[in-house]
């Protein structure tokens, strides 16, 4: 059963070890993150692929800013009315048709490059529909890494093992697309993100999840509730737009890596992929640090620290035309960007109540993604004109300001999340793994 909000978190006695991994000992969970594994493997693939692809065809930053924005953007507009849908569906279907539906999207985008029938248009269609997708997709999957398991103190857990996934991922995915483009097509990428999918939908076929539906309640009512709480509650509106702060100016740089591989760096996909692969080394890093972690208190000190290590790395990249110093700075911009967005996230499925889970979550993914497409929207149509080492420096000169004024504005956020901690039960955890009461 779906554990209540107030439920309290039980003593642990697990060794660090076994703490680290204790998610997995959920068979459910258990079935789903390997599905997830593959599924997230062939999506980044797919990514660097049609990034290639778009810049191959017409040179344009500004089309590569198109591309990224309309394969998020959606979320933007569709999250809150995503969120109510997740609220009340069967979670473990609705993810099912979503997957199936992405499958089909990856192998007719395939068929279509494979038969010279690829053009601007129907990449900006495919984009477009993978954006809408993707509205439903990111919040089911954060939603039920939470339902999942068996036990609710395994929920922080959880969270780190699916941002573990999704950079394991983020790390093999891009050299790996690298090198796959240099062997055979895009084509043949798209074809491998499409045979992803069956390992995820089979997983979601195999596992049992209960799921309890909310009362019933219009549709206005629950957009409403949902925006209400948001609003009304510090600590999540809060972390929300820090959230979307960081990931406009920060994730900027992901559509600009063509440009940056070909004509600052005078590579070709082998260097897309490295480019790639060390901002995902650096992701990678930064979700085993979460894993390791006993407990959600102290990640509002881990979001601050991360947003400005991401502001300096990101400025740091676009002064420097050294390769092995920019693959440096991009593993410390993976590093802190993921250490932000996951804590962020680790926080919120904490504290939010059950009944409203699927709305947040939605709001957080438009929060993230969503305003990671605007932001390399933004960032392509700028360096048409500025150029894209102009551009990124002043992403990561506002980005600086951003996290500066999130640092000094931690105390009043913690005051107000202290309370809900205390509320769960949730305690410090000493070094020796002994748990002290809250103040």
């Amino acid at each position: 059963m779906t554990a209540r909000r107030d439920d309290p978190l039980p003593a642990r006695t697990d060794s660090p070890r076994r703490s680290s991994w204790r998610a997995l000992q959920s068979r459910s969970y258990r079935r789903y993150f390997l599905g997830q594994s593959l599924s997230l493997l062939g999506t980044w693939i797919q990514q660097v692929a049609l990034g290639w692809l778009v810049y191959r065809l017409t040179g344009s930053t500004a089309l590569l800013g198109g591309v990224a924005f309309l394969s998020q953007a959606p979320q933007l507009v569709l999250a809150p009315f995503a969120g109510i849908i997740i609220d009340r569906a069967d979670r473990k279907r609705l993810m099912i048709v979503i997957q199936s539906l992405m499958l089909v999207q990856a192998v007719a985008l395939a068929a279509m490059t494979y038969l010279d029938l690829i053009r601007p248009w129907v990449i900006l269609i495919a984009a477009a529909v993978l954006g809408v997708l993707n509205s439903f997709d990111a919040p089911l999957r954060h939603a039920l890494a939470g339902q999942l398991v068996a036990k609710r103190e395994d929920i922080p857990n959880a969270i780190a093992l699916n941002a573990l996934t999704f950079n394991v991922a983020r790390f093999i995915g891009p050299p790996l697309a690298g090198m796959l483009l240099g062997l055979s097509s895009e084509a043949f990428c798209f074809a491998v993100n499409g045979l992803s999918f069956v390992g995820v939908i089979l997983a979601l076929v195999s596992i049992d999840s209960p799921f309890e539906r909310p009362r019933p309640m219009p549709f206005g009512s629950a957009l409403r509730e949902g925006f209400d709480y948001v609003r009304n509650s510090i600590p999540v509106g809060g972390l929300l737009l820090q959230v979307a702060l960081l990931n406009f100016f920060a994730a900027s740089y992901l559509p600009m890596m063509p440009a940056f591989a070909r004509d600052v760096f005078h590579g070709g996909p082998d260097m897309l992929g490295a480019l790639l692969g060390s901002a995902g080394a650096g992701a990678l890093c930064a979700s085993l640090y979460l894993v390791t972690r006993q407990s959600v208190r102290g990640l509002t000190g881990t979001i601050a620290s991360a947003n400005l290590l991401a502001a300096c790395a990101l400025t740091g990249f676009a002064l420097t035309d050294a390769v092995w110093l920019a693959c440096m700075l991009l593993f410390l911009l993976g590093f802190g960007m993921i250490a932000g967005n996951a804590s962020t996230n680790t926080i919120l499925q904490t504290i939010l109540p059950t009944g409203l889970r699927g709305r947040v979550l939605a709001l957080y993914t438009a929060a993230n993604l969503g305003a990671a497409a605007a932001g390399g929207l933004v960032a392509g149509w700028v360096a048409e004109r500025a150029g894209p080492e102009m551009t990124l420096l002043a992403a990561g000169v506002l980005l600086l300001l951003v996290a500066l004024r999130f640092r000094f504005g931690l105390e009043r956020l913690r005051v107000h999340l202290r309370p809900l901690y205390a509320e769960l039960g949730i305690t410090h955890i000493t070094p020796n793994g002994q748990r002290k009461a809250a103040t």
